[in-house]
């Protein structure tokens, strides 16, 4: 399985932004697909995540009410749109998907099988 992410960019506080994120190779039905984050010097951190089978979002505080996730089926793509961006969400975005995560995991990086490449959101003051 392959994750191929896209769509960071550089924007000025309350800005938005969509991030896509391509899976090729596993269609995860059942499974999860997460975006996680990390900003220089700090550790890699939850994002949100969306349960494939239900729909159900499951967001980090810091960004719920900003952020949502969503998905192309015919497209095999999920995105994370983010709006209201603040200097504090500047990161590297990566996508990843698991198979067998649930509620109680679906926030470790340990839980997820396969991760795309980051990409780059800059905030700006």
């Amino acid at each position: 399985v392959q994750l191929q992410a896209s769509g960071g960019g550089s924007v000025q506080t309350g800005g938005s932004l969509r991030l896509s994120c391509a899976a090729s190779g596993g269609t995860f039905r059942n499974g999860v697909m997460g975006w996680f984050r990390q900003a220089p010097g700090k550790e890699r951190e939850f994002v949100g995540a969306e349960f494939r089978s239900t729909g159900r979002g499951i967001y980090a505080d810091s960004v719920k009410g900003r952020f949502t996730i969503s998905r192309d089926k015919t497209k095999n793509t999920v995105y994370l749109q983010m709006n209201g961006l603040q200097p504090e969400d500047t990161a590297l975005y990566y996508c990843a998907a698991s198979y067998g995560a649930i509620l109680s995991s679906v926030g470790s990086a340990e839980a997820y099988n396969y991760w795309g490449q980051g990409t780059q959101v800059t905030v700006s003051s």
